[in-house]
């Protein structure tokens, strides 16, 4: 039985299928050995994640699609950095039934479609984003970015081929 995925939709203008976002999870949990971070293993420090490493339906994912301001505040008030990012993401406690909270901005994603960016695409890669520093993947330095990029590519094409990717709409 697929964990349960608690979706709160905070911004106004956006429209989407919660069962479409579960989805994404879902997939990506399903596959969640593919998505084994290098090294993870090696790192007696690091504890294992609830999603990587322990699947259990028993703990809960938050997905929270915010504005800028309202990510941004929670930037400054968790992470001491006041300024817009795209995704922010906060484990959470296995023996607390939770997997962890992933708020993503949905401004963040409109600001980026274009002629080559789609804006589901986009709104589902920061899903994935998100999904990715919960089973322990890190982009702070550049080799680690990469590894990460790659594995975003990975989750991508993944959902692409399950045709689990959602669609969103934004109202203007």
């Amino acid at each position: 039985m697929p964990r349960e995925i608690l979706i709160a939709n905070r911004h106004p203008r956006l429209r989407l299928n919660r069962r479409a976002v579960a989805r994404v999870i879902h997939t990506l949990d399903a596959n969640s050995a593919a998505f084994r971070p290098k090294g993870i293993a090696a790192s007696p420090k690091k504890k294992p994640s609830p999603i990587a490493h322990h699947p259990s339906p028993t703990t809960e994912l938050s997905v929270v699609f915010l504005t800028d301001p309202a990510l941004a505040q929670l930037h400054a008030d968790f992470l001491a950095d006041p300024t817009p990012t795209d995704v922010i993401t906060f484990e959470g406690d296995p023996t607390q039934g939770t997997a962890g909270e992933i708020c993503v901005s949905v401004d963040a994603a409109i600001r980026e479609v274009g002629p080559r960016r789609d804006f589901s695409a986009e709104l589902t890669l920061y899903l994935v984003h998100g999904w990715l520093h919960l089973a322990g993947f890190d982009d702070l330095l550049p080799a680690k970015k990469r590894q990460m990029r790659r594995a975003e590519a990975r989750a991508m094409k993944l959902l692409c081929s399950a045709g689990a990717l959602p669609e969103f709409s934004s109202l203007r």
